[in-house]
């Protein structure tokens, strides 16, 4: 029997998912780090990206996260996001129309904008459509 690692992915509104899995895959700050039973205490900060669960069968369930904090303990690992939603429940056509806003906020110059906010929003935009198109390809059905 494989060894385990608890994992629960909580959202500001609620927890996402609660479960045992043999490998998580998060995108840290630094890059993509993978998480497997006993590892090494660890707190980092989360951007925007996929978090992949394995569980003992070898499948994998993605999620979401608009960025947060991964934190590591032997047995358990948490991931706390302000947004976190199963990747498959992800709406593409919102997500295109937020980096159009986003891009478009950006490229006007002359509006009184906040800039880091108008690239915070972009970023999270793409990386959920990055999410999108990652599990369509696993999924068979890349476009």
């Amino acid at each position: 029997m494989a060894m385990t690692i608890h994992v629960d992915i909580v959202s500001a509104e609620r927890e996402i998912y609660s479960g045992t899995a043999t490998m998580v895959f998060a995108p840290a700050e630094m890059g993509e780090v993978g998480i497997a039973p006993r590892h090494a205490p660890l707190l980092t900060r989360l951007v925007p990206g996929e978090v992949r669960v394995r569980d003992q069968q070898g499948n994998e369930q993605s999620f979401f996260v608009s960025g947060g904090m991964l934190e590591v303990q032997p047995h358990v690992v948490t991931v706390l996001s302000d947004t976190a939603v199963r990747a498959a429940d992800l709406d593409e056509a919102r997500a295109l129309e937020a980096k159009r806003r986003a891009e478009e906020a950006l490229a006007d110059r002359q509006s009184d904008i906040d800039y880091a906010r108008a690239q915070a929003e972009l970023a999270e935009a793409v990386a959920q459509l990055r999410t999108i198109e990652k599990l369509r390809k696993r999924m068979g059905g890349g476009s």
